[in-house]
């Protein structure tokens, strides 16, 4: 099992809150107070591996072996007590074993909630050119094939929590079917500190989750600057730096509510930081350091212990096998020692002192006595000490192992023997800090500035130099005193503390909830060969308390009704119930006690509403008025609007729009009259769209009703959101399958539990988006159409501005809520992948439903979250200094540039082969309707081709025309429909370029006209008549 229920933790009490207080925090004070019928303790594994992988291959073929099942393990080549540790298991009898294995391995499998593992160097940077390829590459493959490695070996039911990649970096998290259901609020970051200080071949991937709504936990995989000189020592301190300030996670969101700022690490309960920080081992030479543990792995450091059991000698051999100096089969030949037990039960035995192990720090000749020699001289514990990285809380395990780096790849124990010969060093750490850890911390640095700004204080008295009184009986002076201490070992490093309790750390969580945690081993899997750093390992016992969300909603509005009796009584009163012909509210809840509104499903500009008859059922009069938020927090995303407004309407016009008068926000009410609210739900605010769609927000909201001197009413308010195609991404659309977005979404939410993003792992089922295809098929049908009812309808007259259908003063419709409606339908069949003909009704003209196609088309493509030319191609086409977008210094004479400059922006667009389709498609649409209503006859062409005019730009700029023939146009009406025609390009390319192209917005006028003449530049190129065609 990987979560368990431990004795209650002390956070499980339930606290006397006054419930009539008038606090406005008093809900969320009086909910807290009762947490413990809410929240439920869970105890997990979580299991942290880090491994820099050295790009070396078949290193992913052992990832099943060492961190899932973990073997690998050599206990004769450290110092790990395997004897009573709970995460340390034995082989089943008559299993194969490998040999030096021991027949132990680490807890794994199914017993394991949260797999945590940081690789390094997962791909080969050695070269520049390698590096360069890697840092603009989108190739996934390197990160998909450690995710396949990784999910193979897990047990069935586990699920990815994140998956990042930051060029040789790469984090992976992997849930149990328990504990994933109880994670959200994932957010995952990048932070680049190598070349230039922020490109990826250094630096980290950190990741923030919460565990059952209460728990923070922060993961961090770093690859630290390499390099033993006192500079890069500095340089690894910074990368640290940087990492901590540049990282940000996303606000926590709980039920919609969103908190004001993102975190950074360092708001977290519990911290982990792993992965090849790179520390070294100096002030020793590297030869010495080598050939002394070299004496170790090959069993030759204590020649008094004769007849060690061993391999053959590293030199020549690839793979070092070690055996245990304690023979297991001498033991179980050994005889048993007697007890001594006398007839009388009540006895009990004494232990035998033989069968205590020794510690090995006591044996000078032991592994452990030599590393403990060494670790004075790593870099990380020196850095520590002096208080430079790392020393604000963060603890790491015993180091009971050998140096994680430098080995021979396919070796076991045998050190770097190539030309370089590099020192053994534990480059590879785990580290961890829990929330106790930092404010200890940060407690311990406000004592010591009190202490300094005392004594500075004593120094400006002239007490300082009391120690120089005769009164004085006697003096200590710490800089001489104490040296030859009893006991001092002398060393230049804290040392581990042997009698350290293990128990369960108890840690109080930002939430106020009480969690323990305990590093249950830390330690190397040894006999791992594949790379020349060995995967460390650690593996954490966690107890939190985790909230049942069915029991915190139970308990909310348990609260809420008691919080209503205990302000309100003796003061105005209302009662409020549902008009059930337009809420879907059950008959048992129609009462102000327990009263729930659904305005069921919301599309994407559609308005639902929703009416509540509020009664004066007091005895005085009552103003009340919708308070906008339960709490003083602020809104969930600053600059959108809400999705829920509030009014008040007198009953006999409800429904009425021109007998509807607003009463104001307050309306006050004589005893036994009564006024209806209206709760109208309108999401129209694309990047609200977007947030809806990924599953980001949810349409919910506690109204609250204020009566003056009176109660509050708590009005739960909750719409399901409609899936739809607008404020997607191209990359998504294209995954759609036939049947549309919306049944497509809902199934993958009830695959997923949540309304969420399309995930590009999915299949591509399209070339470009279908909903684009249909509109501009739908157009280039209606334009043909609308000019055909000119020609046979009278009354039919196509306007003439050279924007219609595309620009809004244009269009004959300007009635808001019509356009809106039809709108809303058009986009429905979009959602439902049904024909765009069967939107409207017989009776709207082709001119109409021309403008709407129109626009539903303008709103999908500005909606796009990447846009059809996304923020990267677009740079790219500025780079490239094309003379159409004025790039180039013009020549004398200019010359035609366009059909190059064509060439150039498609052959940019072709890297992004589905954001091509869509935009040759589009603009092949949009210079189709400009031909057909600004068409240019044969006779025009002739007549404006028989002039000496310069071929290319499109005729633009050149009045001048030399006619030597008559044709069937005069010459003045061929250039006026020519003219017509470039307008209607221009205003065309103008509208489109802004919704097109994707670009950061300037904040100088100057360069905002300038991005959008280049914009529309682009986009004009495409739309140009070609040739002598039209």
């Amino acid at each position: 099992m990987t979560i368990s229920e431990p004795p209650p933790p002390e956070s499980a009490t339930t606290e006397p809150v006054d419930l009539s207080s008038t606090n406005p925090h008093s809900l969320h004070q009086a909910v807290h107070a009762r947490r413990a019928e809410y929240v439920r303790p869970h105890r997990i594994r979580v299991k942290i591996g880090t491994w820099n992988v050295a790009a070396c291959p078949g290193t992913d073929k052992d990832l099943a072996s060492w961190f899932v099942d973990g073997k690998g393990l050599d206990v004769a080549l450290g110092s790990l007590d395997v004897s009573n540790n709970p995460v340390v298991e034995t082989d089943d009898a008559g299993a194969g074993r490998a040999d030096g294995d021991n027949g132990i391995h680490l807890l794994g499998g199914d017993k394991v909630g949260l797999y945590v593992l940081g690789l390094q160097e997962i791909v080969d940077l050695n070269t520049v050119n390698q590096y360069m390829a890697r840092v603009y590459s989108t190739d996934n493959g390197p990160m998909e094939k450690w995710q396949s490695a990784l999910e193979s070996a897990l047990p069935e039911g586990y699920q990815l929590v994140t998956a990042e990649q930051l060029t040789g970096m790469l984090l992976l998290i992997y849930a149990s079917p328990e504990v994933a259901a109880s994670i959200s609020n994932v957010s995952t970051v990048s932070v680049g500190t190598g070349l230039l200080g922020y490109l990826g071949n250094k630096g980290a991937v950190v990741t923030r989750i919460i565990l059952g709504e209460t728990t923070r936990m922060v993961f961090i995989n770093s690859h630290l600057a390499s390099g033993i000189e006192a500079s890069y020592i500095e340089r690894r301190i910074w990368d640290v730096g940087q990492i901590l300030s540049r990282a940000q996670f996303e606000p926590v969101v709980f039920a919609g509510v969103s908190e004001d700022e993102g975190e950074k690490i360092g708001d977290e309960d519990f911290a982990f930081w792993f992965g090849d920080l790179n520390f070294r081992l100096d002030g020793l030479p590297g030869d010495d350091i080598r050939r002394l543990l070299m004496l170790h792995t090959r069993g030759e450091y204590d020649l008094a212990k004769k007849g060690l059991p061993r391999e053959d000698s590293l030199e020549g051999e690839g793979v070092v096998v070690q055996k245990s100096p304690d023979s297991s089969e001498d033991e179980e030949a050994a005889p048993s020692r007697p007890t001594q037990a006398d007839d009388d039960d009540s006895s009990i035995p004494l232990p035998d002192p033989d069968d205590f192990l020794p510690d090995p720090r006591d044996d000078p000749a032991s592994l452990q006595a030599t590393l403990d020699s060494l670790l004075p001289h790593d870099q990380l514990k020196r850095m520590i000490k002096e208080r430079k990285v790392f020393h604000d809380g963060w603890h790491e395990g015993p180091i009971t192992f050998l140096p994680s780096y430098k080995y021979d790849v396919g070796t076991v124990g045998l050190f770097d023997s190539s030309e370089k010969r590099r020192a053994p060093s534990w480059c590879d750490r785990i580290l961890y800090r829990t929330r106790r850890d930092k404010e200890a911390h940060e407690k311990k640095m406000e004592e010591e500035e009190e202490a300094r700004k005392k004594d500075q204080e004593l120094e400006a008295r002239g007490i300082d130099h009391a120690g120089d009184d005769d009164e004085v009986l006697f003096s200590y002076d710490p800089d001489n005193d104490g040296d030859d201490a009893p006991g001092s070992a002398g060393l230049e490093y804290d040392e581990y503390d042997e009698d350290e309790d293990n128990d369960l750390e108890r840690v109080v969580t930002k939430e106020g909830f009480v969690d323990r945690i305990h590093l249950d081993i830390y330690t190397s899997h040894q006999r791992i060969s594949s790379s020349d750093h060995k995967p460390i390992i650690s593996i954490f016992t966690l107890d939190y308390d985790a909230v049942v969300p069915d029991l915190k909603a139970k308990v909310h509005a348990e609260v809420a009704r008691q919080l209503d009796r205990a302000e309100n009584e003796g003061r105005p009163g209302v009662t409020i119930v549902v008009d059930s012909n337009d809420a879907h509210a059950s008959p048992d809840r129609q009462e102000s006690s327990g009263i729930q509104v659904d305005l069921g499903e919301i599309r994407f500009l559609k308005r639902e509403t929703a009416t509540l008859t509020v009664a004066n059922t007091g005895g005085v009069p009552a103003t009340v008025a919708f308070v906008e938020k339960p709490t003083t927090e602020e809104p969930e995303e600053p600059g959108l609007p809400s999705w829920l407004i509030t009014s008040f309407a007198r009953p006999d016009t409800v429904g009425d729009d021109e007998a509807a008068v607003d009463l104001g926000k307050e309306v006050t009410l004589e005893p036994g009259e009564t006024v209806n609210a209206v709760l109208e739900a309108f999401v129209g605010n694309i990047a609200q769209t977007r947030m809806l769609n990924d599953g980001q927000v949810a349409l919910e909201e506690v109204l609250v009703l204020r009566v003056t001197d009176g109660r509050d009413h708590f009005i739960p308010v909750r719409g399901t959101w409609s899936p739809t195609c607008i404020g997607r991404s191209i990359d998504e659309l294209i995954r759609v399958p036939d049947g549309g977005i919306k049944k497509f979404a809902q199934s993958l939410a009830q695959k997923k539990g949540r309304v969420g993003s399309i995930s590009y792992d999915l299949d591509v089922r399209c070339a470009a988006p279908k909903e684009l295809f249909k509109l501009t098929e739908a157009i280039e049908t209606l334009v043909e159409r609308a000019l055909a009812d000119e020609q046979m309808l009278d009354e039919c007259t196509l306007p003439k501005e050279p924007g219609w259908p595309f620009e809004e003063s244009t269009w004959t419709i300007t009635d808001r809520e019509v356009r809106d409606s039809r709108m809303v339908d058009l986009i429905a069949n979009l959602d439902n992948d049904k024909a765009l003909g069967d939107t409207f009704l017989p009776e709207t003209t082709s001119i109409e439903r021309l403008e709407t196609a129109s626009e539903v088309l303008l709103l999908f493509l500005r909606a796009l979250t990447d846009g059809i030319i996304t923020l990267p191609l677009w740079n790219r086409i500025e780079q490239a200094s094309l003379a159409s977008l004025g790039g180039a210094a013009p020549k004398q004479p200019p010359e035609d540039t366009s059909e190059d400059d064509k060439t150039a922006i498609l052959d940019i667009l072709a890297t992004a082969p589905n954001h091509n389709i869509a935009f040759v498609f589009l603009t092949a649409m949009l210079a189709k309707v400009i031909a057909e209503l600004s068409p240019l006859t044969k006779s025009e062409l002739d007549v404006i081709n028989s002039g000496n005019v310069a071929r290319g730009a499109g005729m633009l700029g050149r009045r001048t025309l030399s006619f030597r023939r008559v044709g069937a146009t005069p010459a003045a009406a061929a250039l006026a429909a020519l003219d017509r025609r470039k307008a209607r390009e221009r205003q065309y390319a103008d509208i489109f370029g802004k919704v097109v192209c994707r670009a950061p917005a300037p904040e100088k006028d100057k360069d905002k006209k300038a991005l959008e003449d280049k914009q529309r530049a682009a986009v004009e190129l495409f739309l140009r008549r070609r040739g002598g065609g039209q």
